[in-house]
């Protein structure tokens, strides 16, 4: 599974709270709420969900982005997801 595989990535010192496995998680679920979504199109309590999350996700990429971009661009790059849009 990635989640085991991504988690041996992180080293001891940032586990649970560190910036990166916290976009890992909250990638996790927005992938399972857009599989659920999927077969029910109408759960609308599901899509408020999906997309609070998506805006943690994404206020907390732009925070690493800002601090760091060296790890920004190699966690986009592990998950596969798209870099954000800057203002």
């Amino acid at each position: 599974m990635v989640k085991n595989a991504f988690i041996s990535v992180i080293s001891e010192d940032e586990k649970r709270g560190s910036v990166e496995f916290q976009v890992f998680s909250f990638t996790n679920k927005i992938r399972r709420l857009t599989s659920h979504l999927e077969v029910h199109k109408k759960d609308y309590l599901s899509q408020r969900g999906l997309r609070k999350i998506l805006g943690k996700r994404q206020r907390l990429l732009a925070y690493l982005a800002k601090k760091n971009r060296v790890r920004y661009k190699e966690l986009i790059g592990q998950l596969s997801i798209r870099e954000t849009k800057t203002r």
